[in-house]
């Protein structure tokens, strides 16, 4: 499974271009990335709109159309994106049926938290305390036992955001440690966090 987190308005050029070079489709969906620079900050800007375009294909052919979104959309540069790839154990719906491929040396991890709307922004403090450079949220609803509550017998989903993090795997079991410290996520209603293998990247510096 591949992502490519771009520019607000890039998703569905990216996607075309996939497309081009043997992709069969993917999902687009809306995030915000977070960046820090002094000028933003003092700005009050620290949030940028994002696209998120999911993709799931056979690892070479995957990683081809990423290799050609890498230089046309030139992920290499600061600010213009990044993709990545995670391994899928299971595949269904596509010509591509089956088990997952080999394994291959992991050198980076996908942490992935789930809030409630609002605590977004705690948690990528929390992991920039402990080196992260940043994430990118996704807004998203709940419906966990200790979320639903109801009015007028109405069962009402709160809104939840998702924070994904792209983490050296070095790195990773202190983020995830500043995390779960920070939003007490080991209490029940509070969270969750789960971290993927990552198995190719580009972008990232």
């Amino acid at each position: 499974m591949g992502f490519v987190i771009i520019r607000d308005g890039c998703g569905s050029r990216a996607l075309q271009i996939a497309k081009q070079h043997g992709i069969s489709g993917g999902t687009i969906f809306l995030g915000m990335g977070t960046v820090q620079t002094p000028l933003l900050k003092l700005l009050d800007i620290c949030e940028i709109r994002k696209e998120i375009v999911m993709i799931v294909n056979e690892k070479n052919q995957l990683r081809s159309a990423l290799g050609v979104l890498d230089r046309v959309f030139h992920f290499r540069k600061p600010h213009h994106g990044i993709a990545f790839t995670v391994p899928v154990t299971r595949l269904y719906g596509t010509r591509n049926n089956g088990e997952s491929e080999s394994e291959e040396e992991i050198m980076h991890n996908l942490i992935c938290t789930i809030v409630d709307r609002g605590l977004a922004e705690d948690v990528v403090d929390a992991a920039r305390s402990a080196g992260s450079r940043g994430g990118t949220i996704v807004h998203a609803r709940g419906s966990g036992i200790h979320e639903t509550c109801k009015l007028f017998a109405m069962c009402i989903e709160p809104e939840k955001e998702i924070v994904f993090i792209v983490s050296d795997k070095d790195s990773t079991e202190a983020i995830v440690s500043a995390i779960r410290r920070h939003m007490e996520i080991d209490k029940p209603g509070n969270g969750i966090i789960f971290v993927q293998d990552v198995t190719s990247t580009y972008g990232l510096f």
